[in-house]
């Protein structure tokens, strides 16, 4: 039976879903099954994630663009109601990890990263980084840490996402996919 891996976002300009579809397509690759999640249905191609699909997945991918490097109010009132599966333990193990983008190269996006992170802790998730065996880790000009993957959109949410950029959202979904394969 194949992984079922959620790659949950919020996406205020389009760069987060970008991220978020460059980590599933890399989920896919791997030959698992990546649902592709939000916590608000802005689109018509939206899902919103249930609380059944997250205790059920083997693993997580999380990613908000940076709000004052916080996560998206949307993000933060989601786990807000998670208190009932933090009281059965039913995400303890599950590896995930986190992406972000942020408008400017200091606007925040290692501060999201790791604010996105602590729900995740709280819950007995296996956090994952990038590893620095990524070459694209060193040579980013634009977005990319060792706390995840991270996008810079620009003042005006126009930058696409850069090669190396693209590259580190699919060492993520790569990882996170090998990781839920081994745990299970």
């Amino acid at each position: 039976m194949s992984e079922t891996i959620v790659v949950l976002y919020h996406s205020s300009h389009g760069s987060v879903e970008a991220m978020a579809h460059e980590i599933a397509e890399s989920i896919e690759q791997q030959g698992a099954t990546a649902l592709l999640r939000t916590f608000v249905a802005k689109n018509p191609h939206d899902i919103v994630i249930s609380k059944d699909e997250l205790i059920n997945c083997d693993g997580l991918a999380f990613g908000t663009p940076t709000r004052f490097g916080m996560m998206a109010s949307q993000a933060k009132s989601f786990w807000e109601t998670t208190s009932d599966l933090w009281l059965k333990g039913q995400l303890i193990d599950k590896p995930a990890c986190v992406f972000s983008s942020s408008s400017s190269m200091h606007g925040g996006n290692e501060a999201t990263l790791l604010n996105l992170s602590l729900p995740l802790l709280h819950h007995g998730m296996m956090l994952l980084g990038v590893p620095y065996d990524v070459p694209e880790l060193l040579a980013t000009q634009t977005g990319g840490t060792p706390y995840g993957a991270s996008h810079v959109a620009g003042s005006s949410n126009s930058n696409t996402l850069s090669k190396d950029e693209i590259k580190i959202c699919q060492s993520v979904g790569k990882r996170l996919t090998h990781i839920a394969r081994k745990l299970k």
